[in-house]
């Protein structure tokens, strides 16, 4: 169950970091176009959710199974995972507190073509979430990477914490989905507001990881 919930955590933190927030409030306001229509809206929200799950399932089968079905790199990580998750926690913490910066190639898609996805039904919905699902920034790729794989390799629930990481990532655009299908027609300035608050977010949890990651490193690497 920790497990479950650290992996949802993780989704809530990348969808409220700035790349993965811009998007989420660029779907909401292609979803606020179809106020008019609920039934649309909370139709195109899941299948923008169910897009980005597929993405972070697939991704999760292919990196997870990979690495456990090769007995080289299994027996590597069985041997070696506990001490390199310390350096790798507090270079996820410095990343969060914006101590280190790596530019990283997202996929280049144009707002026209966004619109075009956003207003073609589900189907659109659906591909919208995979390809922003597939835009990783530093930071969620830090997270899915260096966080959740790590974590699914350890949890005997595997493959699923990246389905349930895929739902955080689109919490967002879910609670908007409910509240105009509701009747709540403007929330953009809601996500104005949370944006507002990732900043607070990211650094706390920042603080998590690199206390996380000395404790690993103290425990693994400084006293063997």
């Amino acid at each position: 169950m920790v497990a479950m919930l650290s992996a949802l955590w993780l989704g809530i933190l990348t969808s409220i970091s700035p790349c993965p927030l811009a998007t989420n409030i660029a779907t909401v306001s292609f979803l606020a176009k179809n106020v008019a229509h609920p039934k649309l809206v909370l139709r195109t929200g899941i299948a923008y959710t169910l897009g980005r799950m597929f993405v972070y399932m697939v991704l999760g089968i292919l990196v997870v199974g990979f690495l456990v079905r090769v007995s080289p790199i299994a027996h590597f990580l069985q041997k070696y995972m506990n001490r390199a998750l310390g350096p790798l926690l507090i270079f996820i913490g410095l990343m969060l507190f914006d101590v280190i910066k790596i530019s990283f190639p997202g996929l280049s898609f144009s707002e026209d073509k966004q619109k075009r996805l956003a207003r073609s039904g589900a189907r659109g919905a659906f591909a919208l979430g995979v390809i922003f699902a597939l835009s990783f920034c530093p930071i969620s790729a830090a997270l899915f990477f260096g966080s959740l794989i790590p974590l699914a390799l350890k949890s005997k629930y595997g493959v699923m914490l990246p389905v349930l990481y895929g739902f955080g990532t689109a919490l967002p655009v879910v609670a908007a989905s409910i509240a105009m299908t509701l009747g709540a027609a403007s929330l953009t300035h809601l996500f104005n507001k949370i944006s507002d608050i990732e900043l607070y977010v990211r650094k706390a949890v920042a603080v998590v990881f690199i206390a996380a990651g000395l404790y690993y490193t103290w425990a693994y690497l400084l006293l063997r």
